[in-house]
């Protein structure tokens, strides 16, 4: 091995070890610091019905007769949900999909405008899918917490304070996923822990705050917080008609 191909194969490593070792150290930080085990609650009416004073909080009648919502996430995707027909309009870059979300397969694909019925509509249905399971539920998750697959446990955490536990057994892209939500002394959702099969570390915490009411009266949230990291939830718009 000649000495120019050594130092090419040197510097090579010193630029791996450059970029990778900050970030192997800051994730190990964050692995010791914040990863948690899966906590165990109480099943049963005691978490159903705390369950029931977060929806309360929320007012989840007017929640639940919003005929109509809106929203962009993080400044990449745009939302306009029919909940009444369970269909969604997704926009990206130059794509729109019109998901079926009750019968996936009659749903429809435009490219600048264009409809497209080619091998390439399915590989956008899908991935419409995938954003809005992810992007819908940062918006919608605490009126989920009664879906069907799921499983809710009554959590002690520290103060002796009742948190919400959800599970996730079916549905959604990634069944499996527990939430451990944060309640305030209102019941209203402050945070939640996440244990997911896409994230790392275990037991991630946040934020649920900036909460605006609709025109409809349902309250979302417009700001999450993770570590040094904000997510952002604009345009929201929620009616009745």
């Amino acid at each position: 091995m000649n000495k120019r191909y050594k130092k090419i194969l040197k510097i090579c490593a010193g630029v791996i070890v450059f970029f990778t070792l900050p970030s192997l150290l800051l994730f190990g930080f964050l692995y010791f610091k914040y990863n948690q085990e899966l906590p165990e609650g109480i099943s049963g009416k005691e978490a159903d019905a705390l369950a029931v004073q977060m929806l309360d909080a929320l007012n989840y009648d007017a929640y639940k007769n919003t005929k109509h919502i809106s929203w962009t996430f993080k400044k990449r995707r745009h939302y306009e949900l029919d909940k009444e027909h369970n269909i969604c309009k997704v926009f990206w870059k130059g794509n729109k999909v019109i998901l079926d979300l009750t019968h996936t397969g009659n749903s429809k694909v435009y490219i600048h405008g264009f409809k497209n019925e080619s091998a390439l509509a399915d590989e956008l249905i899908s991935k419409a899918l995938n954003y809005y399971n992810n992007d819908s539920f940062w918006l919608l998750a605490p009126y989920k917490v009664f879906d069907q697959g799921t499983t809710r446990q009554l959590v002690k955490i520290a103060g002796n304070k009742d948190a919400l536990l959800v599970t996730y057994t079916s549905g959604g892209s990634t069944p499996g996923d527990s939430y451990l939500w944060i309640l305030d002394e209102k019941h209203k959702p402050i945070a939640f822990r996440m244990w997911t099969s896409i994230l790392p570390i275990d037991g991630i915490e946040a934020s649920w705050s900036n909460w605006t009411t609709t025109d409809s009266g349902a309250q979302l949230p417009t700001f999450h917080k993770l570590f040094f990291f904000g997510l952002e939830i604009t345009d929201i718009k929620g009616t009745s008609n």
